[in-house]
């Protein structure tokens, strides 16, 4: 059994489009993808190219060449507009680039846009423990960063501002998703530590993703549901992906689970298995809801036969993904039996 079009559809993030990757990923059971690979070209280098407005030459044979191994392209991640997160001279030219790059993926049939909207994200707060057997999970623990200054070419921003900025680019961007077709999905805040580097963070708590979605009326202003994100601030996952899901603003799902110590500040990652998130219940209420668009099982620990086989294109191990897809398959399809 394979992916069904009548629910939610598995994904994972490719960001290279070589015949050996996307060998693996079809062979995973995957025929929908995350891109998170450059601005709309198979051989650009990841980053570097992501100010430039996509094209649809350049994306175009991204899509082509994973149809050849009977994959779609149904979400792609933009970066590359710090002026327009931050309210400096130069976001008109950045939100500009965005929209034609919204244009562009509407007119190639790529129904949802994600990006995020971090002052800054304090990534230096992870750090691996030993899990299960011997594997690594990924931990954040809050203590050991929350002082740390801000960094120069940021600076520090209030939540206020923060908020202002993000309307001014709601309002230019939203109309023009609404009328290509595509539905924009903003990721909470990863971690949801309270302050990051001297600045606060507009997407770190639940009631602020509540905010977003009505700050411009439209299902085209939607966020990723992140139900790990959600218990990590110790939310209810299944009641959030409910109150969202009844609003029709879930545009992307990341599905993993979490053991929360402290809400907003300490949590481990884990197996899907083992964590605090009823992973069969949230998968349940997303069938309910007639979600159609990707899930993807994102974050596996790290397992022994990744450290000494890495394989190349992709973003943890293929080990690990191929773990967390099977049970997110087991998990779909128990959730569609029980409808």
């Amino acid at each position: 059994m394979t992916d069904t079009p009548k629910g939610p559809k598995l994904c994972i993030s490719v960001a290279d489009y070589s015949d050996a990757t996307l060998r693996r990923v079809r062979q995973l059971g995957i025929t929908n993808i995350h891109s998170s690979g450059g601005a709309g070209s198979s051989n650009s280098n990841f980053g570097r190219e992501h100010q430039l407005a996509w094209t649809e030459e350049g994306l175009g044979a991204d899509i082509k060449a994973l149809e050849r191994h009977g994959i779609k392209m149904d979400i792609k991640m933009i970066t590359g507009f710090p002026n327009a997160i931050y309210g400096r001279p130069g976001r008109d030219e950045e939100i500009e680039k965005v929209i034609e790059s919204i244009r562009v993926a509407g007119r190639l049939e790529i129904p949802v846009v994600e990006y995020n909207w971090y002052a800054h994200r304090i990534t230096e707060g992870y750090f691996y423990v030993e899990g299960r057997g011997g594997s690594e999970y990924h931990a954040f623990d809050y203590e050991k960063i929350k002082d740390l200054p801000p960094l120069s070419e940021e600076g520090a921003h209030t939540a206020d501002a923060m908020w202002d900025n993000i309307t001014y680019f709601l309002n230019a961007v939203i109309p023009v998703a609404e009328e290509t077709g595509v539905r924009m999905a903003l990721h909470p805040n990863d971690p949801p530590a309270p302050i990051s580097r001297g600045s606060e963070q507009i997407m770190g708590s639940i009631e602020g993703w509540k905010k977003l979605v009505n700050i411009v009326d439209s299902t085209s202003n939607g966020i990723t549901f992140d139900c790990g994100v959600t218990r990590e601030m110790g939310g209810d996952p299944v009641e959030v992906a409910r109150y969202f899901g009844d609003l029709d603003r879930i545009n992307h799902v990341h599905w993993r689970n979490v053991i929360t110590e402290i809400p907003y500040e300490k949590y481990t990652e884990v197996f899907l298995d083992e964590g605090e998130v009823d992973m069969l219940a949230v998968m349940k209420e997303l069938v309910r809801q007639g979600y159609p668009r990707l899930v993807f099982p994102e974050h596996p620990p790290v397992m022994d036969h990744d450290k000494e086989f890495p394989t190349e294109g992709f973003g943890a191990g293929y080990t690990g993904f191929a773990y967390t897809v099977g049970y997110a398959r087991a998990t779909l399809q128990a959730a569609m039996a029980a409808v």
